[in-house]
């Protein structure tokens, strides 16, 4: 019996080893086939991606391209249109002055071959036909003519032709404006709302209301967003703090917040001085060479994008892929200004004018 117990403990040992390490061979497998789905899966998700983008990026350019000729094609026709009315009118002009010309060279030969005359009778006889004899034959210059329009085909030609493809161009940075109504009584507007400030002086005696923040230094943009692709940009240059992006319509204005996606906001953040991060749950740090001046938010509501970009060389800072729920409006805080002067800049809405 000893001999039996002294067996069965290690047998019953070395087999809940072997069963335990079983089982982790076996979870090993699922989690390795799981991760081979899922590369598998991002695999065939990436080569479709990229097939597709190659045809985005090939239509971008490609219109690109017939704007530029069709752009082309436009002025040619146009200078070849500015020739023709200039030389009809310079060859009607040489035409008529050569006309005028000639009978100027007559009356000038029948003025000589009557200064020619010695014999005064005969001189004085035909003065009094003269006059009759030289009418029509006298004509003031009068020569008026418009330069031919070169300057309109020189100068900063190719700024020219970028100017005149931004009716053409979309998305373009959108005119949007801020919403009196929802800034937190702190918050300057500028008279146009398109600029907003955090002032030191006491709080505004504003009327409270649902739509109003009452803890965060924010306030949202007038429009709100349910469909189709938009883009604007907002000057954030010399400031230490800000917070930038989108607000769900609904979301809560009222006590202290959470900006992240959860509670409906879908934002980039400046904090620190000198970090950025994306208000995802935790942040996620971005990767900032240089300091931004401008930052550019692209949506496309209904593929459920929102990217934010350096708005000076179109460099991408962070993406939020989301299923969007209801109305978006953007999203500007500019952060607490302090008394030693820093982040006392505004934020700005660029707005490009063409």
């Amino acid at each position: 019996m000893p001999e039996k117990i002294a067996v069965d403990q290690p047998w019953a040992q070395a087999l809940r080893e072997l069963k335990e390490q079983l089982q982790a061979l076996q979870d090993s497998e699922r989690e390795h086939t799981e991760a081979l789905q899922l590369l598998k899966r991002q695999l065939a998700e990436t080569k479709s991606s990229t097939k597709s983008l190659r045809t985005t990026i090939g239509e971008a350019f490609e219109r690109l391209h017939r704007l530029l000729r069709e752009r082309q094609k436009a002025m040619l026709e146009e200078l070849e249109a500015d020739t023709a009315r200039t030389l009809t009118d310079i060859e009607q002009k040489v035409q008529r002055y050569s006309q005028q010309l000639r009978k100027v060279q007559e009356g000038a030969q029948i003025l000589q071959e009557r200064l020619a005359e010695t014999d005064r009778h005969t001189f004085l006889a035909g003065v009094a036909s003269l006059s009759e004899r030289l009418k029509g034959k006298i004509h003031e210059t009068n020569l008026t003519y418009e330069d031919f329009p070169t300057s309109k085909y020189t100068g900063p030609l190719q700024y020219t032709i970028w100017k005149s493809l931004f009716q053409d161009i979309h998305p373009v940075p959108a005119a949007l404006t801020l919403d009196p109504g929802t800034a937190h009584q702190r918050l300057i507007l500028s008279d146009d709302c398109t600029i907003v400030a955090y002032g030191n002086l006491h709080p505004q005696p504003l009327q409270d209301s649902p739509k109003r923040f009452d803890v965060e230094v924010s306030v949202l943009g007038s429009e709100a967003f349910s469909s189709g692709v938009h883009y604007w940009e907002v000057v954030v240059a010399e400031k230490t703090q800000w917070v930038i992006g989108l607000a769900h319509e609904a979301a809560s204005r009222k006590g202290s917040i959470q900006i992240q996606p959860s509670r409906g906001f879908y934002c980039i953040v400046m904090h620190d001085g000198n970090q950025y991060s994306a208000c995802t749950e935790p942040w996620t740090r971005l990767n900032v060479r240089d300091k931004l001046d401008k930052v550019g938010v692209f949506l496309d509501y209904d593929q459920g994008l929102l990217i934010f970009y350096n708005a000076d060389d179109m460099s991408w800072l962070y993406t939020f892929r989301e299923k969007f729920p209801g109305k978006l409006c953007s999203y500007f805080s500019p952060g607490q200004s302090h008394a030693n002067g820093k982040n006392v800049q505004p934020l700005r809405i660029n707005t490009v004018r063409i």
